[in-house]
């Protein structure tokens, strides 16, 4: 379970970095250095994935509700907009579903 929580971690940084260096780039006006660095990065949360050791759509499923709190943290911490209690609910509803989704035993 450790090292498939650091692949979503990962993957969600990757996701979320590499997108929002392509925004400042887009967005903002950032060097086009930023949109290229970010496209590499996005390329590497394309990769991260396959090294879950479930399948495909269980991965990509479980991995949505990593992805809604990474993002709701990014929010926090970069953007500086603090989460409300209907985004806490949210996130901890959101890694419910990944830990029955991806971690609940199976027979």
């Amino acid at each position: 379970m450790g090292a498939s929580l650091f692949y979503f971690v990962l993957a969600g940084l990757c996701e979320i970095g590499g997108g929002y260096l392509v925004w400042l780039w887009l967005r903002e006006g950032k060097p086009i250095g930023f949109a290229l660095t970010g496209a590499v990065v996005l390329v590497l949360y394309g990769v991260i994935p396959t090294l879950q050791p479930a399948h495909f759509g269980r991965v990509y499923a479980a991995y949505g509700g990593i992805f809604i709190v990474l993002s709701l943290l990014w929010g926090w911490r970069v953007d500086e907009i603090s989460p409300d209690r209907f985004d806490l609910i949210g996130g901890l509803i959101a890694l419910i579903g990944v830990s029955v989704i991806m971690y609940w035993p199976r027979s």
